[in-house]
């Protein structure tokens, strides 16, 4: 199977930059947080300073003096209760904007998976799309609640803490300057570890939500052939590299973050004893050592903050650079430039349903192809039939039709017009496939009938479901319509459940209709129901029809046998017997299996 498309490396934007890109509409809020952060700096930056003018001028002196000292402690309070205020609002801007942006990365990715092709999901792990959506986008949320603070706060910080060093005393100053250069130097020699580390640990967690959701939705095939305690086994087989990755990934933070902390102390104690040595040879006074070394501790604390904060940085870019593959992953089927325009023109309606296929041919593998020069003609109207044995390409065939793959070679038209120049909204429209799996969502009956168009009534509804048969099982529940359905409709049959996906493509109301094995979950007498209410609806419609139950297809205006991705015969039921090959083969397999009904029986006649 061809893999989808992605964007050349060196024309996709750097992840950064696109994360950036969304922080852009945003860009007055973090204008005013850099206002707020200055502030707050300020206020801590002023306080080691009133001390040192208390010490300096009212305290070490022949004649201390005590109204100054009040005023100082008065101003010491305010610039407290000011810093507190700005830095709590200062978070809470923060906090916000970094919510709304990662709302909007969170409704784009799902909006951009959504707008992928069959091929996508068939190709990229389930768990690993939930891991983008989920934990991907709330990990990036830390770029800007964590990270991103804590670079416009402690920047500001070293800025303004240098700055009043190197006013206090420059040369001091200038020896805790050149403690940076090593810290860019360690940065840069665990970088590239911690950003493998990382990855490694995202791709096992990505690997064991997918089996824990796999398992999930097969819980009834596990406990019906017992294979809980193997499950088990294989849960443990994938949690344990999991486990293994997350210790690596705290041992590797743990040995950087003490690293930079060892730098930092280190550092400390030099300047404190390079200031007393100042002191001691009477080149500055004791408060300006005091503040000097308040002025050290705070230089040092956003350099910590930063470091243990790499971790943060690091596991957000490995998070929205998974997110970003996703997003510059274009659709191998796009709609065209120029579509025909059936909805502006109204001709949407006046489509009556005929269908060509031209000497079509697909194949997953271009070397391997599963269709084979395929050309039938149905008239508007007709209803047709597709057997075949597993295998045999039936279902891409229908998949091909409603344009879930391109094909290989040839063409597919409805009523002259190439299914690859109509929008796929149009051609959905167009085509209603009902598949033997059906999705139910959580939420009523109504709803899952409904299924999203608001603007269908009750009414609608009840007229649906009695045509399909659905009404009769619907009604025995005590909340009837407004009865909810757990997740994947697990309190319901498959029979029933198939009954509520008829009652969906009725009201949905297209000209082709399509049923894919869709009755394979019904009883006889079920089936009978329904397949009468299906032939009225069907009158003014083109159907085809997907069926094991050769039964089904036994009234159809015509019936092709596909064998090996080619079509081998072709005609009526009574011709297809009268040929006695492999419609007439198959047949006889029905009727001997164990248990055939009457109506596989009378099939043969």
């Amino acid at each position: 199977m061809p893999k989808p498309r992605i964007a050349p490396q060196h024309l996709r934007p750097h992840p950064f930059r696109q994360l950036l890109g969304y922080a852009r509409p945003f860009s007055r809020l973090f204008a005013g947080v850099i206002v707020l952060v200055i502030i707050y700096n300020l206020t801590q930056v002023i306080q080691p300073y009133l001390v040192k003018v208390a010490i300096d001028r009212y305290l070490l002196v022949n004649t201390p003096a005590l109204a100054p000292l009040i005023q100082i402690g008065a101003a010491y309070l305010a610039m407290t209760l000011v810093g507190l205020l700005a830095n709590l609002y200062q978070t809470r801007v923060i906090a916000s904007a970094g919510q709304q942006i990662v709302r909007q990365i969170r409704i784009d990715l799902f909006s951009h998976i959504e707008s992928l092709s069959m091929d996508y999901f068939e190709t990229h792990d389930t768990g690993r799309l939930i891991t983008n959506v989920a934990s991907d986008t709330t990990r990036i949320s830390q770029f800007f609640t964590q990270f991103l603070l804590s670079v416009i706060r402690d920047g500001v910080t070293i800025i303004l803490v240098m700055g009043a060093m190197l006013f206090l005393n420059w040369k001091l100053g200038l020896l805790s300057a050149l403690v940076i250069p090593l810290i860019v130097v360690i940065s840069a020699i665990f970088r590239p570890r911690l950003h493998k580390i990382y990855d490694i640990t995202r791709s096992r967690q990505s690997r064991l939500i997918g089996f824990i959701a796999e398992n999930l939705s097969g819980m009834r095939i596990t406990q019906i052939f017992h294979q809980e305690a193997k499950q088990l086994e294989a849960l443990t087989q994938l949690n344990l590299p999991y486990q293994m990755a997350n210790v690596n990934e705290f041992r590797w933070d743990v040995f950087f973050n003490r690293t930079l902390d060892l730098l930092g102390n280190l550092a400390v104690a030099f300047m404190a004893w390079a200031g007393g040595l100042a002191v001691f040879h009477h080149a500055i006074k004791i408060g300006v050592l005091y503040a000097f070394i308040s002025y050290i501790q705070q230089f040092f604390e956003p350099i910590n903050s930063l470091t243990q904060n790499w971790n943060t940085l690091q596991s957000s870019m490995i998070s929205f650079e998974r997110v970003s593959q996703v997003l510059t992953t274009p659709s191998t089927l796009e709609d065209p430039v120029a579509p025909v325009p059936l909805e502006q023109s109204g001709d949407i309606h006046r489509i009556r349903g005929q269908i060509d296929f031209d000497r079509v041919s697909f194949g997953y593998d271009p070397e391997h192809l599963i269709l084979q020069n395929i050309t039938m003609h149905v008239a508007p109207g007709q209803f047709i039939g597709i057997a075949g044995e597993t295998g045999a390409g039936k279902s891409t065939l229908i998949s091909l039709l409603a344009r879930f793959y391109d094909v290989s070679s040839g063409a597919i038209r409805i009523d002259g017009i190439d299914i690859r120049t109509l929008r796929q909204e149009d051609l959905h429209r167009l085509v209603g496939v009902v598949q033997q799996d059906v999705t139910i969502y959580s939420g009523t009956i109504a709803d899952n009938v409904r299924l999203f168009h608001n603007d269908v009534g009750r009414q609608q509804i009840v007229w649906a479901c009695k045509i399909t048969g659905a009404d009769s099982f619907i009604r025995q529940f005590r909340e009837g319509y407004d009865t909810w359905l757990t997740p994947h409709g697990s309190n319901l049959s498959a029979g029933q459940r198939q009954l509520l996906a008829f009652a969906r493509i009725i009201l949905l109301n297209p000209k082709i209709l399509v049923l894919d094995e869709a009755t394979a979950n019904l009883d006889a007498l079920t089936e009978a129901t329904v397949q009468k209410g299906l032939m009225e609806v069907a009158r003014e419609r083109t159907t085809v029809v997907i069926a094991h139950r050769l039964s089904t297809l036994r009234h159809a205006d015509r019936i092709y046998l596909l064998d090996h991705g080619r079509i081998v015969e072709q005609g009526t039921h009574q011709e297809l017997l009268a040929l006695n090959g492999f419609y007439y083969a198959m047949l006889q397999k029905s009727v001997i299996m164990p248990g055939a009904g009457p109506e596989r029986r009378d099939a043969v006649n």
